[in-house]
């Protein structure tokens, strides 16, 4: 459905590519060498709590279900304000309101940590963040990362750096909002980058870096290698 290595970009400033488009608010989207010295990477950069994505539009995956899968390193997670909450990766439609944010997290103040959690928002489930301590989100270093959406289950299920992290999975019946049920909406748009809610933040700006972006019916791989 889509890939993307930055590769065949040019270096600088970058505000569409191949396929996709972007979105920021106080935040920037810039194609830099890789860090391996192999090819070239997006850096996505925002200001306290700006957002900066790539954005797929017009997507219209079968069945309404996909895999995602790319490369992320964020350079550091929020501090403060107790309960900072993060979004990597929102999935939405047009014909209802409902964000479903398979990448994400918060900070825990009573951790003093920042966990991954898939989340949802402005649909019958309410604003919600299921992150697990189990699975700490941890910064500086490169992972490889997978979800996907499965419609038949309204499922989402989380990969991290080839492994199935089963307790990050939410659906129709399970997931961290209301009694009401979990639904997706009619995909059409992804966003892809860093999104941070809450005013004045610790600290004061983040960099994401963003490589080897991948979309398919079927599951693309590649993490375990």
């Amino acid at each position: 459905m889509f890939r993307e290595t930055f590769d065949r970009l040019p270096l600088g400033p970058v505000t569409a590519g191949h396929g996709w488009t972007s979105d920021t608010s106080h935040g920037s989207l810039t194609v830099e060498p890789s860090a391996t010295g192999h090819g070239r990477e997006l850096r996505l950069h925002t200001e306290g709590n700006g957002r900066a994505f790539l954005v797929l539009d017009d997507l219209a995956p079968a069945g309404n279900s996909f895999w995602a899968r790319l490369r992320l390193r964020v350079d550091a997670f929020p501090t403060a304000p107790d309960w900072a909450h993060w979004t990597l990766a929102e999935a939405s439609g047009s014909d209802a309101p409902t964000l479903v944010r398979p990448l994400g997290g918060q900070y825990v103040p009573t951790e003093k940590a920042n966990f991954w959690g898939v989340g949802s928002d402005l649909g019958p489930t309410g604003d919600w963040t299921a992150w697990r301590t189990s699975a700490p989100a941890t910064a500086g270093r490169w992972s490889c990362v997978e979800f996907h959406l499965d419609a038949t289950d309204n499922r989402v299920t989380v990969y991290l750096d080839g492994v199935e992290r089963p307790e990050l999975t939410v659906s129709t019946e399970e997931h961290g909002g209301t009694a009401d049920d979990f639904v997706f909406p009619a995909f059409d748009r992804l966003k892809l980058g860093w999104q941070l809610y809450q005013a004045d933040p610790t600290p004061t700006s983040y960099d994401l870096r963003m490589d080897d972006v991948a979309l398919s019916t079927r599951r693309v791989g590649g993490c375990a290698a």
